[in-house]
């Protein structure tokens, strides 16, 4: 493994947990079309672009849509998400990332997000988080969702490291095995049952130092 020079961040449950405001939009979208779908039902959208995650949903509820009419189902889905998370505070920044983040900078990485939400830029702006990271790769700059390894790979491009110098932190497995496949060193965030294909795994940041990141990487 080459020195580690990156690290590379989702947003969703690593930095801050926007999942239940998707499950409200998307469980707010499926009543209205005539069924339900479940918090666990949810889990499996983790880290899954909005157009996938609305195809696994009309599948779940035996619907089939043409394109334009699943365009304006999207679209009602993100302004009832948007209502939600755009009174996000600084407070919804997850335990032990603010500390954590400070020993990144001390440690002199570079740092991206790789999110594949087209509303990253907003979240980071709402919590405060914007200067934390040096580029931001969102679903605005990717043409292929999780697990493809793409939004992590064009992160290490514009920050100008190579793959095999970067550690990519995840809490979803299509988040985990993007990384992998992007030839990364991958800390799962979760359950290590759930997580398999991570190199390291933890709860939380909270749990981590950087050095333990670094040190377990080489």
């Amino acid at each position: 493994m080459s020195q580690i020079k990156a690290f590379l961040f989702d947003l969703d449950g690593v930095i801050v947990d926007t999942a239940i405001y998707h499950y409200q939009a998307w469980k707010r979208l499926a009543t209205e079309l005539g069924f339900d779908i479940s918090e666990e039902f949810n889990e499996g959208l983790k880290g899954v672009s909005r157009m996938d995650s609305l195809d696994l949903i009309l599948a779940h509820g035996g619907l089939t849509l043409p394109d334009e009419e699943k365009a304006k189902l999207a679209d009602q889905k993100n302004e009832w998400y948007l209502e939600l998370v755009s009174r996000m505070t600084p407070e919804a920044i997850l335990p032990g990332v603010a500390m954590f983040f400070s020993q990144v900078r001390q440690a002199g990485l570079k740092t991206a997000l790789g999110s594949v939400s087209k509303n990253a830029p907003l979240i980071l702006e709402r919590i405060g988080m914007t200067d934390a990271f040096d580029t931001i790769i969102d679903g605005t700059k990717i043409s292929k969702g999780k697990p493809d390894p793409e939004v992590f790979t064009k992160g290490a491009d514009e920050l100008g490291v190579r793959p095999d110098e970067c550690v990519v932190f995840e809490d979803a497995v299509a988040g985990v095995e993007a990384g992998k496949r992007g030839g990364m060193f991958v800390v799962g965030l979760g359950s290590p049952d759930v997580l398999r294909q991570a190199d390291l795994v933890a709860p939380s940041l909270a749990e981590l130092t950087v050095d333990e990141v670094l040190s377990k990487s080489k």
